[in-house]
């Protein structure tokens, strides 16, 4: 029996699906993160200056860029810490639309991505025909939430691993 695939997706590929991507690692699972948006959009000096980099920009640049720009603001906010997880975790944040991995359980983080999820699996032209799970779980985009709702994407993996072994299917 194959092992099941997750993908966690928030909108940035930031702090809720890196979370959980961290979570779901340590515990073994096969998981990959994803962003939906158009740009990765940090939190800025001003709510309306946000930092906002490309999809595919490294963890590394973007920390190194912070840094340069108000190593104390981003130390203080936790943007810095949040980044150095996510580099030892993989190299850049992802878009999910332009991923063509297959996943048999796709877990968004707010309903606007879940949206965006179907939409774009919608508009894929089916290839295998094989079915995906797509379940919304609600977080607040922040430090603390991003945490507890990782510790409950982690309990989701866990009993729906637990279920597809005892009925044998995947």
């Amino acid at each position: 029996m194959a092992e099941l695939s997750f993908a966690v997706i928030c909108s940035s590929n930031m702090n809720r699906s890196m979370e959980a991507h961290a979570f779901l690692s340590k515990k073994g699972f096969n998981v990959r993160s994803f962003g939906t948006g158009d740009k990765v959009k940090l939190p800025g000096p001003a709510p309306d200056k946000p930092n906002c980099y490309e999809f595919g920009t490294s963890y590394d640049d973007i920390y190194n860029d912070l840094l340069k720009k108000d190593k104390t603001l981003y130390t203080q906010n936790g943007l810095l810490h949040m980044l150095d997880r996510n580099r030892r975790i993989k190299p850049d944040p992802e878009r999910f639309q332009i991923s063509k991995d297959k996943f048999d359980i796709i877990i968004t983080c707010e309903e606007r991505v879940y949206d965006q999820v179907l939409e774009c699996l919608e508009a894929r032209i089916p290839e295998e025909n094989t079915p995906v799970h797509v379940i919304n779980i609600d977080i607040q985009d922040n430090h603390e939430e991003a945490t507890i709702g990782a510790f409950m994407i982690c309990e989701l993996a866990a009993l729906v691993s637990e279920c597809v072994l005892l009925v044998g299917v995947g």
